[in-house]
Parts: structure tokens; C-alpha cells; sequence
């Protein structure tokens, strides 16, 4: 669940600031109080998580002076400005200056309430957004997210380590919702462009002359944004859906690409998703751009080949929104796990997500199975035996991992409860702990 966002309230006047402070922390709000600027800016950085309420007349460091300070730390911080009557072009200047909004004393409260929520989700908004943008430019972080240790995930990891030290261009194919995307992101974060630009984008959301004038130009005098290339030199260029590119658009990235040399001085990952179709990227491209684009190349394993990759991700999924929604996780049997390790998944990680997120809201409501999830969830799946049958042996292994990891995390590692639970020796545990490459310490 998300936590709740502060506000600081910056007023001289005692009584005001108690006012405001108890009004907002009845609506939920965690509120801190300053007697001046000058306090306030001693615990205001740049990622305040929350917003901030000022009055406009104070002595020492005005509201004014104050609001510029904050907005020379943080332009997207809050901040709503309380005026005194007849204050209005005051108000005007603090909202040129960057200020969220204004309040006009005397003020409604619930005005004050109404404009303190407005505001906090647009903080939280642009924290979430710098917290994302972090992440994606942490190589180690993003990693992390390809959860799984079946071996086509284990060569997928040192593909992306190797291909992420590498100059060249990359294609990445895949089924659908495989997480290619993700992939790109992961190779410029582990190479040597990690800290430069890296610019995402969708052949296939524009039409061909917008496609071409988004990537190379010319830019009209009120486009706030260079051409693709021009932004993403020195970076990454992604480019999802690029067997949609025309044989124009086509030959203009090829002729961009040639004259790049050797090492390109922009890299380019290309994303094709035409492998489930009868066509291939091969056959969308013409030969040359083709050969230019693939001479590194990551082709992302279906889930359906990940084994119990697929149990593992779905109790990590089930984790998550669990936490959303505030419910317990449902638990697996034996037979469910069976069914998500055997059903074909068309959609691939993209509908685990959508069958864990479903299962969990299933669960807080007492009723339905994981089974029905599978039969309802598209056509491909009603046969949820996949072709390929698997000894009841890996069945059976597979659950026993999924148990013993479900049951390791939440006793947060602790081995006499887990033991108490699974009804098991502590050698017997310590065996399977190993076998499955499960260690202690991960669950602390």
C-alpha cells in the first residue's frame, strides 16, 4: 500500500500552524510544522515525499523568497501559498514563480483539503516516475527482475551481461509479453552507456511520416524534443515494433546506421515481435538493415519453456498484490501448481500477471480456483495441458521448491517454525534447502 505523503506547513503564526496541521492530519495527512523558512528549508530536499503549505508574509525569509529557494531544489515540489485578503497578484507572481496553487485567507478548510490531495498525487505521481527512472538506469536493480533460475533464464542473464558490454546493435525477438522491453532497459543499464541517454520508441503507434520526422527531423521551431537520434546520441535508440517501419523508414535508418561507422556512436536496440506469427523479423526487414540490426541477437524464451520459473514468479506476483490489496496471498495446492506449470500461456509473463492478480482478488473474496483463471483467460487455454507432458517427478519437485520458499518467507527464514510447519527434520529441510538452491539468508 502507498504511504501516506507528508506536508510541511511553514507558518509564523502558532495557531495557524496547529489548525492546519490538525485539520490535514484528519484527513489522513502526516504533517510537520515549521516557524519559518529558514527551519523548513534545513528538512526540505529534493525528494521531499510530500508537498508543502507556506504562508506568503513571514518575517526573515519570506513566502516568496522561500518559494524560489525551494523551487531552485526541487521545481516539481508543491507548494501551495496561503495569501492574505487582497493579495491576489502576490499569488499570480508565486504561481509564475512555480507555486502548485493559492489559498486566500479566510480559507474553507476542506478547499485546503481538496487542493492538499490534488497536490500530493501529483507529488506522488513525480517521485514514483524518479523512482522508476532509477531503477531503470540500475543494472544490478533490474537484473533482480528477471526472476527465475531454470537454465534458458540463466543463459538469458549472460546474454544480457555479455551483449551489454558490446558496441553493437541488438535485436531482441521474442513472443509477446516475454519482457522485452525490460531486456532493452537491461542492457543499457549494464554497459558502458548506463549514465547516457536511453530514448523508448513504438514503430508501430505512428503513422509513417510522424515515425519518420520523430526520428530524424527536421523539428519544427515549437517541438520541444530533438529527433530520436539526435536525443539518444552518445545512448541507447529502442526501437519496439520494428518490423512496423515501412521500406522508406527502413532505408532511412540504414543509411543512419552506415553512417554511424564503427562503433555506432548511438547503440540501437531493435524489438521484434513476430515470432509467434507465421512471418519472422527476417522476413519483415529488408536484408540489410536485418543483418545491421542482428549482429547481436537475444531471442527471449516463452514462459512456457521456464519450467518452475513459472511457480516462482507467480508466488512473487501473488506477494505484490497481495500487498495491494491488503489480503492474504492465496495458497497453491498441488494440483494448481500443477495446472499454471502445464497450461500453454500464450501471453506469457504479461497474463501471469493478470492470473496472479486476479487469483489474489479471487482469494479476498473466498471463492473460485486458479484452474478457472486458466480455462477463462483466453481460447488457447482451454486445453490447459500443454503438448509436452513432464514427469510427475519435476511436478512434484517443483511444488516442493514452491512450498518450502512460500513457507521460508513468511517465517522470514526462521528454520524452527518452517520446520514445525512442513512437519520436517532439520536435516531433511537443510537437503532440500540445497537442492533447490534455496539459502537461509535470502528470507531474513
Amino acid at each position: 500500500m502507498s504511504k501516506a505523503m507528508k506536508i510541511a506547513i511553514v507558518d509564523d503564526e502558532q495557531d495557524m500552524r496547529q489548525s492546519i496541521s490538525q485539520w490535514l492530519a484528519l484527513s489522513g495527512y502526516d504533517t510537520e510544522t515549521f516557524p519559518s523558512a529558514e527551519d523548513a528549508l534545513k528538512g526540505l530536499g529534493a525528494d521531499y515525499p510530500g508537498i508543502v503549505i507556506s504562508d506568503i508574509k513571514m518575517p526573515g525569509m519570506d513566502g516568496m523568497q522561500f518559494l524560489k529557494k525551494l523551487m531552485g531544489t526541487d521545481s516539481a515540489l508543491p507548494v501551495i501559498m496561503i495569501t492574505g485578503h487582497g493579495d491576489v497578484p502576490i499569488a499570480v507572481e508565486a504561481m509564475r514563480i512555480g507555486a502548485f496553487d493559492f489559498l486566500e485567507k479566510p480559507f474553507n478548510p476542506d478547499r485546503m483539503t481538496e487542493l492538499a490531495k490534488k497536490a500530493t498525487n501529483a507529488r506522488r505521481l513525480v517521485l514514483d516516475n524518479r523512482a522508476l527512472r532509477r531503477e531503470l538506469s540500475d543494472g544490478g536493480q533490474l537484473m533482480k527482475k528477471l526472476i527465475g533460475a531454470s537454465p534458458v533464464m540463466e543463459r538469458l542473464k549472460e546474454d544480457i551481461l555479455d551483449l551489454g558490454q558490446a558496441d553493437g546493435h541488438v535485436l531482441i525477438d521474442g513472443e509477446t509479453g516475454t519482457g522485452k522491453t525490460l531486456i532493452a532497459h537491461a542492457l543499457h543499464a549494464v554497459g558502458a552507456r548506463a549514465g547516457k541517454k536511453f530514448v523508448l520508441l513504438s514503430c508501430a503507434a505512428m503513422e509513417d511520416e510522424a515515425l519518420t520526422k520523430r526520428l530524424f527531423g527536421p523539428m519544427l521551431p515549437e517541438d520541444t524534443t530533438l529527433p530520436a537520434v539526435e536525443e539518444a546520441r552518445g545512448g541507447t535508440l529502442v526501437l519496439e515494433d520494428v518490423e512496423a517501419m515501412s521500406d522508406a523508414v527502413q532505408a532511412k535508418l540504414l543509411s543512419f546506421i552506415n553512417d554511424e561507422g564503427t562503433p555506432p556512436e548511438t547503440r540501437i536496440v531493435a524489438i521484434c515481435n513476430m515470432q509467434e506469427q507465421d512471418r519472422t523479423c527476417e522476413d519483415a526487414l529488408r536484408p540489410d538493415l536485418f543483418y545491421r540490426l542482428a549482429a547481436l541477437r537475444i531471442t527471449v524464451p516463452p514462459l512456457r519453456q521456464r519450467g518452475e520459473d513459472i511457480l516462482t514468479l507467480f508466488t512473487r506476483l501473488s506477494e505484490q498484490f497481495s500487498d495491494e490489496y491488503g489480503c492474504p496471498a492465496p495458497q497453491v495446492t498441488a494440483q494448481e501448481a500443477a495446472q499454471l506449470l502445464q497450461a500453454p500461456w500464450p501471453g506469457n509473463v504479461r497474463q501471469l500477471i493478470n492470473v496472479a492478480e486476479r487469483a489474489v482478488l479471487q482469494s479476498r473474496r473466498g471463492s473460485g480456483t486458479i484452474a478457472s483463471l486458466l480455462m477463462s483467460d483466453h481460447d488457447e487455454m482451454q486445453q490447459v495441458m500443454t503438448t509436452e507432458g513432464k514427469p510427475l517427478k519435476e511436478y512434484v519437485e517443483a511444488f516442493e521448491r514452491m512450498l518450502i520458499d512460500n513457507t521460508m518467507r513468511r517465517h522470514k527464514g526462521s528454520i524452527t517454525n518452517v520446520m514445525e510447519e512442513l512437519c520436517l527434520p532439520r536435516r531433511t529441510l537443510n537437503e532440500k534447502m540445497a537442492k533447490y538452491g534455496l539459502q537461509r539468508s535470502d528470507y531474513l
